[in-house]
């Protein structure tokens, strides 16, 4: 009867605690490993174990999937879950495993060693007694590697010692890992030492850093968990261990110095990475003389290394990324039975658990991008850059209280000939990655110009994807430093030296287009400031055009305007700023659409290659194609035109509509250059001046401002009445008289 009454019990207990454990990080886990094993039989679970360890996880997901653990190859093994057991001649593990007090289930869970110094200690007889507790149990493995001068201290006082330190490990009521809330902190039954709980999203439950291997074997007066080692007393917080460890003196110093140092005596679940002093002794002298001399370099140098959570090295199973109290990220993972900490293997001595987090030994100084001058910021992939920026003497040009902008190519668009340049002309070209002043990546805007420390004005475009200036476009990895930033660029910049017309002119490719565009008065369109792209079609594309050809074209200045218009958009457009393989329709100014897209690295126009793209003029950009553009739905109503176009336009079907002519396009789409004379003086000389200018200016869009002592009057002539233009201007104050004692007139002409 006793036994059915305890088979029951236990089994109203297991089915309880897998009810109410449905939201446990440890007990989803556990339930993904029974599925994983259902093909084994009832009550199996799925384990993993490091090859060449005894370590063994419920895993998660990502780990079953790569059969791996710490980058470490793991077999697969299949166990009955806690609390069931096998039975002759029965697949899986049909049966409930016996329940019995704290002290007989240590023997049931195979905590063998804390068994018998339960019996050694005299807690036996506490622990088959009534009560309700919770034993959270050293594994055999646990106490082998147990430091061997304290484990002989516990075994030669067994009565105090042992006896204290298995209380240690004992809370005076029933906690399931569904209660064990991650943050929590429970209370032991030896002098209400504290025991810090963590419970992990990937299902590892700790005690102290010590990892649950074996959790919720039920007792009849509790439950025991089995960790994986033996839990040492925490009393002191991470400030009081850096204050007494001689390894720390250096970090200890940086501590004090930003003022951190107490935050970490404040409560909390803090994770430090902790350099060594052998760890900042390899740092060169000047930078760490740089940052211990700087607050704010040296107080994000050791805010990077820590974190607001509570992360046991049991814990990390796979790489993760953490937010340290800097406001950066680090990336924490393991590699065996190594930390790694970014990647590479440093922590020298892990788990040292405080009243207020844990602490890791790393034996490399982790300096964030914020304690860093800017020229520090470049990776690997733009060496090239920053060698080039410090053996031309330009680095030290960057001083540690100015702010400066770093635009920086990848190693790869530095060609030997580029590299083989006269050193004074590839000074000039690095003098144009650097920007005067600090502007982060959210700063930019479209239109927006950058003056270098060489003098150039370099001009941002921002597209939907896309962020370029000049000629060359950003790639991701921009970072903040002390002083200033870096942007990763695809290309060497080039600021524009000439306008598009100039261009032309200086470019035998393009003389035949060159020469119809002036046929159609489009040159003061290209030499005019303003932002345009123009597809520039090379003197192939012109191919079979004879001077007969050539001039029936220009005669019908329509015509000819609408071809040569549809190759030019306002705004400018480069290339690399295209989102790939998205086609992007722009409207030109004749009226028609080009439809752009960039395909390996190649500017495709209405599937047409540019030859050769991103040519920066000081007004726009320059495409070069090697075939006349034309609107596909715009039809030709003449015969020899269209005879013409064929000959030029092969890659599409020109409409031919009898009689339809091109319509006729104005040159009001760009705004002409306004001029402004200023007449400054007082007499009748003024008068007759102003006179003769209205007189050469000749044009109804003529604006006067006359201004005498602040008030504006319209001036009116015989010819015309010319229309009075608004403009502040300074009032003169009337005491203030010109030479000659006449008030001071300012009057100011605008005309195009």
């Amino acid at each position: 009867m006793k036994i059915f009454f305890l088979f029951t019990f236990s089994t109203f207990l297991l089915s309880a605690f897998e009810q109410a454990a449905a939201s446990a990080h440890y007990d989803k886990i556990l339930t993904h490993s029974r599925i994983r094993a259902r093909d084994q039989g009832p009550n199996v679970c799925a384990l993993q174990q490091v090859m060449g360890t005894k370590k063994k996880y419920f895993s998660t997901c990502r780990n079953w999937y790569q059969g791996a653990i710490c980058g470490k190859k793991a077999t697969v093994l299949y166990e009955c879950c806690p609390g069931y057991m096998k039975m002759d001649g029965t697949r899986g593990c049909p049966a409930v495993a016996p329940i019995d007090h704290v002290y007989g289930t240590l023997g049931i869970v195979g905590a063998t060693s804390t068994q018998r110094y339960s019996d050694m200690s005299k807690l036996r007889e506490e622990i088959e007694g009534r009560g309700s507790f919770t034993f959270f149990a050293p594994s055999n493995e646990a106490w082998e590697q147990l430091n061997s001068e304290i484990h002989r201290n516990l075994v030669d006082n067994v009565n105090i010692e042992l006896y204290n330190a298995l209380h240690h490990h004992m809370v005076n009521k029933r906690m399931l890992t569904k209660d064990l809330k991650n943050g929590m902190t429970l209370v032991s039954m030896y002098n209400d030492q504290k025991l810090l709980i963590n419970h992990y999203p990937n299902g590892v439950v700790t005690v102290n850093c010590a990892r649950i291997i074996h959790g919720n074997q039920i007792a009849t007066n509790g439950v025991v968990h089995v960790i994986d080692r033996v839990l040492t007393a925490v009393g002191n917080t991470i400030q009081d261990f850096i204050e007494v460890e001689d390894d720390l003196s250096s970090l200890r110093a940086a501590a004090i110095t930003s003022d951190v140092l107490d935050i970490l005596g404040r409560p909390g679940h803090y994770t430090l990475f902790a350099p060594t002093n052998e760890a900042f002794e390899r740092l060169p002298r000047g930078v760490l003389e740089r940052i211990m001399g700087d607050k704010v370099a040296s107080e994000a140098l050791v805010k990077f290394h820590i974190l607001n959570t509570l992360q046991c090295s049991e814990a990390i199973t796979g790489g993760a990324v953490y937010e340290t109290l800097e406001g950066n990220i680090l990336e924490v993972g393991c590699d065996g039975e190594s930390l790694t900490v970014n990647g590479v293997k440093m922590v020298k001595r892990k788990d040292i658990v405080t009243s207020n987090g844990v602490i890791h030994l790393i034996d490399e100084v982790l300096i964030p991008d914020s304690a860093k001058q800017v020229i520090e910021l470049g990776g690997a992939q733009q060496t090239t850059f920053t060698d080039l920026v410090a053996q031309l003497g330009l680095a030290s040009s960057l001083r540690p209280e100015g702010q400066y902008t770093l635009l920086a190519p990848l190693n790869g668009a530095f060609s030997d000939d580029t590299l083989r340049m006269d050193q004074r002309l590839l000074k000039t070209i690095l003098q144009n990655h650097i920007i005067k002043v600090k502007v982060g990546l959210n700063e930019l805007y479209n239109g927006q110009e950058l003056e270098t420390i060489g003098g150039k004005l370099l001009r941002v475009f921002v597209y939907r994807t896309a962020v370029c200036i000049e000629n060359s476009c950003m790639v991701r990895g921009s970072k903040e430093g002390r002083n200033g930033f870096i942007h990763i660029f695809r290309q060497i910049i080039n600021p524009a030296e000439k306008t598009l017309h100039e261009m032309l002119r200086h470019d035998k490719r393009f003389s035949v287009f060159l020469s119809l565009v002036k046929a159609a008065d489009l040159d003061d369109v290209l030499s005019r400031p303003g932002e345009w792209t123009l597809f520039v079609p090379t003197n192939d594309a012109f191919k079979g055009l004879t001077d007969d050809d050539k001039n029936i074209l220009i005669r019908d200045k329509n015509a000819l305007r609408n071809i040569l218009l549809y190759h030019l958009i306002q705004g400018v457009f480069i290339g690399s700023g295209f989102e790939p393989g998205v086609t992007n329709i722009l409207k030109t100014i004749q009226g028609g659409k080009l439809y752009l897209k960039t395909v390996n690295d190649t500017l495709l126009v209405n599937e047409l290659k540019s030859r050769e793209s991103d040519l920066m003029a000081t007004n726009g950009v320059i495409h070069v194609i090697d075939k006349l553009l034309y609107p596909a739905d715009l039809p030709v109503g003449n015969d020899q035109l269209l005879t013409i176009l064929k000959k030029l336009i092969k890659y599409i079907q020109i409409k031919f509509v009898r009689d339809s002519t091109f319509k006729e396009i104005p040159l009001t789409f760009y705004s002409p250059e306004i001029k402004y004379t200023r007449i400054t003086a007082g007499g009748s000389d003024n008068e007759e001046k102003l006179k003769k200018l209205l007189e050469e200016a000749g044009t109804e869009y003529t604006k006067v401002t006359k201004v005498i002592e602040g008030e504006p009057q319209i001036i009116e002539r015989e010819i015309k009445t010319v229309q009075l233009e608004e403009a502040p201007v300074r009032k003169v104050q009337p005491n203030r008289r010109t030479q000659g004692g006449a008030a001071r007139r300012r009057t100011r002409l605008a005309y195009p």
